[in-house]
């Protein structure tokens, strides 16, 4: 088998705003140049905040620097601080751990559903305690937490529910998006997520009037935009750029063109590996509700075995989270010693993703595909 073209697929492309370069450079001429000078929490922040709160129905939007931040500052806008415990799920990213544990409260690791990938409700429930301020089940790969049930929970033990939806920007469950079944939820915008963009940020997502008024003053110092140098918080520098304001309002029109390319691709990965599961190679099912298509991850019994069979065709793959969070030096000494994730273990042993992006070329997908069809056909039964 050889590969389409005469380069590598990548996994993350170096083109992904190519076709939006003219905007862009013209965007940073007409900020750089206007006579306001404003390069931060200007008109376009705001305008952009404006027609995202409109997109999703939400009360409000605040954006901020990073996806990390926005979690940073939903937590200490809830009042999360030492003393109190977060039930965060034990495979994902560091930040579900760090940004509990820099604001001086403790992460309690839950397991995760084997099929979903995601913080298993009941593995949450088992841990909640009189200290538990906070749930906080985080979206995976491609697909959506059980929401309706994080929801029933945290109303049951009167917790307060943050969603970490950083990369699930387009996704739906039962008819709601993704980011609006919390107190608060939060996008991010780092360029390879589904509306990422040429530097870092992120939002916070909330129909609480009150959080989202904390989350403005902790975003900038604690100051609530009406007089400067009045700090009525201890605060943070999370303020959003225009020049990325301007250009994401501009590339908003085109959202729903490109989440439509990424749900595609996923489906026909998932219709051509739909009969591999008995080979080694568990793929997650064709479409369905509560889809996101962030990064399509398949879980390999002899992962690095494919992908090694993928490099060598041509096609770069990314290994997601090798380690639990518990396993992580930084954060094992806030995991009990005796405890243990078997489903968060097996998927950080298990997972490869494969390139999903826009313009990934057809004839570059049927590459893809092809190879791990004929790798987990050829290596049945040989190791």
């Amino acid at each position: 088998m050889t590969t389409p073209t005469t380069a590598t697929i990548p996994f993350f492309p170096a083109d992904l705003f190519e076709e939006e370069r003219d905007a862009l450079l013209e965007t940073v001429r007409v900020i750089g140049t206007a006579a306001s000078q404003r390069f931060i929490l200007g008109e376009h922040t705001a305008r952009f905040e404006r027609e995202l709160c409109d997109r999703l129905g939400a009360g409000d939007v605040v954006a901020c620097s990073s996806g990390t931040a926005a979690l940073t500052l939903v937590l200490n806008a809830m009042g999360v601080g030492p003393g109190d415990e977060v039930v965060v799920p034990a495979f994902g990213c560091a930040p579900l751990a760090a940004t509990v544990v820099n604001i001086g409260a403790r992460p309690v690791f839950a397991d995760i559903d084997p099929v979903r990938l995601t913080m298993d409700p009941a593995a949450a429930e088992a841990l909640i305690t009189p200290r538990t301020k906070a749930l906080m089940p985080a979206h995976m790969f491609s697909t959506m937490a059980d929401m309706p049930r994080f929801r029933e929970l945290a109303d049951r033990y009167d917790l307060r529910l943050l969603e970490d939806s950083a990369v699930a920007q387009g996704g739906t469950l039962l008819g709601r998006p993704a980011g609006r079944w919390g107190d608060a939820g939060v996008y991010s915008f780092v360029q390879v997520k589904t509306f990422g963009m040429p530097g870092e940020g992120g939002v916070v997502v909330t129909d609480d009037a009150d959080l989202a008024t904390r989350v403005r003053m902790l975003r900038n110092h604690g100051q609530d935009g009406t007089r400067r140098f009045v700090h009525h918080r201890i605060g943070h520098n999370s303020r959003f750029d225009e020049v990325m304001a301007a250009f994401q309002t501009h590339r908003l029109a085109g959202l729903d063109r490109r989440l439509a390319r990424r749900a595609d691709i996923a489906d026909y990965y998932s219709t051509r590996f739909a009969s591999l599961a008995a080979l080694g190679v568990s793929a997650p099912p064709v479409g369905g509700d509560g889809r996101c298509h962030y990064v399509y991850t398949v879980l390999a019994t002899h992962r690095e075995a494919l992908r090694a069979h993928l490099a060598e065709r041509g096609v770069d793959s990314h290994v997601y989270y090798p380690r639990t969070l518990p396993a992580q030096p930084a954060f094992a000494p806030h995991a009990p010693r005796d405890t243990h994730w078997p489903n968060a273990a097996s998927a950080a042993r298990r997972n490869l993703a494969l390139p999903l992006y826009p313009h990934l070329s057809d004839i570059q997908l049927e590459h893809i595909a092809d190879t791990v069809c004929a790798f987990a056909h050829e290596t049945r039964g040989a190791r």
